[in-house]
């Protein structure tokens, strides 16, 4: 990954004399929070909002609500200099801001597949009649195809008609564990605007972004487009990202009753510049706070829009990814020569350590996390399930209190008759078999991310299973 290279203590990245707009981030979740913290860094003067007090207190602390590499020392470092606040005060925001980045959640309605934009509303209709200038209010958050009209209308209701507030639109393309650089060095920036001066006042916004990858002699595509396509832009490339992942899973299913490897076979078609090697690794499925919901929310879109014929492949794209989840249960059960009958996998009193909790490496972000619902599946068929993670523990105890969490990688498999490797941490990616060995009840293995070496287990003289990969 590329370094942050960040500048002395009080610095910013970019140093400019232009005139910069003030920035307010309304929710300062993984998503609000880091660019927060970025934004300062690039020299903004910027304000985080959120209604969480708890939350707005720890970032004014220096401290992380939620773990993302390199943030904790961009928050402590622009607090010090007194380029980034946080508040829970709304009325702060709208007299500090000349542009206001929406950041809130837009997870699943608890009665369907679509995004809940109530946080959304809520935020907009608090801010609204509080804006007491001219200003511009732009969506970030992942929200559905004809949201940013909506919010305009929402603006229009609340606010006060005398006072000129515009919206615009620019999505955002963070990864966990690597959202910092996300935000400094991005693959792209995508706009879109009603008017100039909007489209100007945007463009200002990001001019630390476009400064930066100037020092760094590198480029920095942007697209400026209309509101539909940039509400679009995340929730294709995320369903865009799950079609590879679950086609990849897929051929795995092909390969094991086929023979095949389907690492052999992702690392060849890979090679095709159309298709690429990125997200071809077969496991155990995708998760998370955003692929799973996003996935499901533009079918429920396209239905809605009247194209869901159109947006069926997307349903089966989930059931692909939510059968692996299943899948290690019955190979879970398999391995161990216990019952895979018509009621399901019997696993009772089976001692089976899961290693991983969050839905990926470096990261303590539990929501969806395909490794601890097969955790909680194998303890529904009857496992004493033992859990281990290198930073998501205190987080899948809130998810998962029901199963047994161990302090350290000896505890969790001392005794076991299977272990489940369902995270690619480093730390499980380089173990040592013959070592681990010693521990264990049995030398199972079953390798849910294919990220052992096959051949290094098998002569240590553990079973090895991975995914996909029945001829090794």
């Amino acid at each position: 990954m590329r370094s942050t290279n960040l500048p002395n203590e009080g610095e910013s990245i970019i140093t400019s004399g232009a005139t910069r707009p003030r920035l307010t981030f309304l929710g300062v979740g993984p998503l609000g929070g880091t660019y927060a913290a970025c934004y300062a860094e690039l020299g903004y003067e910027v304000l985080g909002y959120d209604v969480d007090a708890g939350r707005v207190e720890k970032f004014s602390a220096g401290e992380l609500p939620f773990h993302e590499r390199g943030l904790g020392d961009l928050v402590t470092k622009n607090l010090a200099n007194g380029r980034l606040r946080f508040t829970t005060d709304i009325e702060e925001v709208a007299e500090f801001g000349d542009i206001h980045f929406l950041c809130v959640g837009t997870p699943s309605r608890p009665d369907s597949d679509s995004a809940d934009l109530s946080y959304m509303e809520s935020c907009v209709a608090s801010l609204a009649p509080l804006l007491k200038r001219r200003c511009l209010v732009v969506g970030k958050s992942t929200v559905p195809v004809g949201t940013a009209a909506w919010v305009q209308q929402l603006i229009g209701r609340h606010g006060d008609p005398d006072v000129h507030v515009e919206v615009a639109w620019s999505p955002e393309f963070l990864q966990e564990a690597n959202a910092v650089d996300d935000v400094l060095r991005p693959n792209r920036v995508v706009l879109a605007a009603q008017s100039q001066w909007a489209q100007d006042l945007l463009e200002a916004a990001h001019k630390g972004v476009f400064e930066l990858a100037a020092v760094e002699d590198r480029e920095v595509p942007l697209v400026v487009t209309d509101f539909a396509t940039a509400e679009l832009v995340k929730v294709a490339a995320n369903a865009f990202l799950s079609t590879k992942i679950s086609f990849i899973n897929a051929m795995a299913d092909l390969c094991d009753v086929a023979g095949g490897d389907v690492t052999d076979l992702a690392r060849a078609i890979g090679y095709d510049a159309r298709i690429g090697n990125k997200f071809l690794r077969a496991g155990i499925g995708f998760g998370g706070g955003c692929l799973p919901k996003d996935l499901r929310a533009l079918a429920a879109r396209g239905k809605e829009l009247g194209v869901a014929e159109s947006m069926r492949f997307l349903g089966e794209i989930e059931d692909i990814n939510l059968s692996r989840r299943a899948k290690v249960v019955r190979l879970a059960a398999e391995m161990t020569g216990r019952d895979n009958g018509p009621a399901g996998p019997e696993l009772s009193g089976t001692r089976i350590t899961v290693l991983g909790a969050t839905f990926k490496p470096d990261t303590d972000d539990v929501r969806d996390a395909p490794a601890l619902d097969v955790a909680g599946r194998l303890a529904a068929h009857g496992a004493a399930v033992t859990v281990y993670d290198p930073m998501g523990m205190d987080n899948a105890r809130v998810y998962r209190p029901e199963l047994t969490y161990a302090n350290g990688l000896a505890d969790a498999v001392d005794g076991a008759e299977l272990i489940c490797v369902l995270v690619e941490w480093e730390e499980f990616r380089h173990l040592d078999p013959e070592a681990l060995a010693d521990l264990v009840a049995e030398p199972r293995v079953l390798d849910g991310m294919n990220c052992l070496d096959p051949q290094l287990w098998s002569n240590a003289g553990w079973m090895y299973r991975g995914m996909g990969r029945s001829s090794r």
